[in-house]
């Protein structure tokens, strides 16, 4: 038994507090309700001062959430208890983290709370939309199935985000390499060429000269333009969380040549699987809107989303909005009216979401095949470039010599 304190709001709006011995959270929150009370903020006394390191606890994946979903949807589907199932999935969970995770949802539900209550306490590991879905399935009495729709829709998104980051792992990591030859270059090869060049007692090249320069500055102020760079980030960074420079990267984003397209696709394939799988899992049309607005990831197409939560409330539809915003192409929205007039918009959002996934499929590989030769003049022009520059007055000094 532990001792909690807790705060409350009763039925009447006076809010209240006190001290309680429970074996653990859920039990305090069920005892409460059961006295009228509405539970508020509870802690549990003597933790205050406890220090958890979390540094190399590890961390619950995505790859954790999918098995745990598709396991529990097929215990359930075989008419398991949802105690027996979370008793059962926490004793063979190898992720320490995600462990611990299950033992307190199961005695959370123990106590009394709901399903969807007891996962949502921990938002690192389920986020809004999979407390919203499961507390949709209780109370539809179909849990197994959101969950089986669950987990294809993680699979899903999972594997939209790995096309996303393999499109960027290949150029970051060429130009990553390169910047480290060029530092190399420049800091240990070139200074060995300078002492070289003093014996000749002429004027050297324009281009030596420069890269001569460019690796003196680097030497000189090596620490100052490291600490420049991360200033830099950090002033870039503080600017993106302001609501107006958020609101000027994210445009920026959806604008660049090739890069855009790719970030478009992937804003639409996102919203559409959402949406689908939430409406078609019994979720309030604007409840869903709203919670994929906040997942959106980008400003501008979290306005056109809440735009048409807007419009769903005055009475209008979900395509006008959309179409308005200039974020979604004219066919997406064209496929979005039809399947409003026809009552299908559920079924209609998933095949816009599959078609869109073979979409960020051909932006990836376009961007690629893009990204190689423009890499490849890229590392030419500055390894090259340097490797010349220093060669320029020994080939002059040859020419005198002959």
């Amino acid at each position: 038994m532990g001792k909690f304190s807790w705060e409350g709001t009763t039925k009447s709006g006076q809010s209240m507090k006190g001290d309680m011995e429970a074996p653990n959270q859920g039990a305090v929150e069920a005892q409460l309700r059961r006295q009228g009370i509405s539970p508020g903020k509870i802690k549990e006394r003597g933790k205050g001062l406890d220090i958890e390191i979390k540094m190399f606890a590890p961390k619950v994946t995505t790859k954790d959430i999918v098995i745990f979903t598709r396991q529990f949807a097929t215990m359930i589907d075989a008419g398991l208890p949802l105690v027996q199932c979370l008793d059962i999935l926490s004793k063979q969970q190898d992720n320490a983290t995600f462990k611990k995770i299950l033992t307190q949802v199961k005695e959370d539900v123990e106590s009394g709370s709901t399903f969807a209550d007891a996962l949502k306490k921990h938002p690192n590991a389920f986020d809004t939309l999979y407390v919203n879905l499961v507390a949709a399935g209780e109370i539809g009495g179909i849990l197994d199935t959101i969950l089986n729709r669950l987990a294809a829709y993680i699979e899903k998104a999972m594997k939209l985000k790995k096309q996303v980051k393999s499109a960027m792992t290949y150029p970051m990591t060429i130009v990553g390499i390169a910047v480290l030859v060029i530092a190399v270059i420049l800091v240990f090869v070139i200074p060995q060429f300078q002492s070289m060049f003093e014996s000749f007692g002429s004027q050297l090249p324009l281009p030596t000269r420069i890269v001569i320069w460019i690796s003196d500055a680097i030497q000189k102020y090596i620490f100052l333009i490291i600490g420049g760079s991360y200033a830099i980030l950090w002033i870039l960074k503080r600017i993106y969380k302001t609501p107006k420079g958020c609101l000027f990267f994210d445009a920026l984003f959806l604008k660049l040549p090739v890069m855009g397209v790719l970030v478009r696709k992937v804003a639409v394939a996102k919203f559409t699987r959402t949406l689908g799988t939430m409406i078609s899992s019994g979720v309030p049309i604007l409840d869903g809107l709203d919670i994929v607005a906040k997942t959106a990831g980008n400003k501008i197409v979290e306005n056109a989303i809440y735009k048409v939560a807007q419009s769903i409330s005055e009475g209008k539809t979900i395509a006008e909005p959309l179409e308005q915003s200039g974020v979604f192409p004219p066919m997406v929205c064209q496929m979005i009216a039809i399947g409003e007039q026809s009552g299908s918009i559920d079924t209609m959002l998933n095949k816009i979401a599959d078609f869109y996934d073979d979409e960020v499929d051909d932006a990836v590989g376009n961007l690629t095949a893009m990204m190689e030769p423009l890499l490849m003049v890229f590392l030419g022009t500055a390894v090259g470039g340097l490797v010349i520059a220093m060669y320029l007055p020994i080939f002059a000094m040859g020419d005198a010599i002959g």
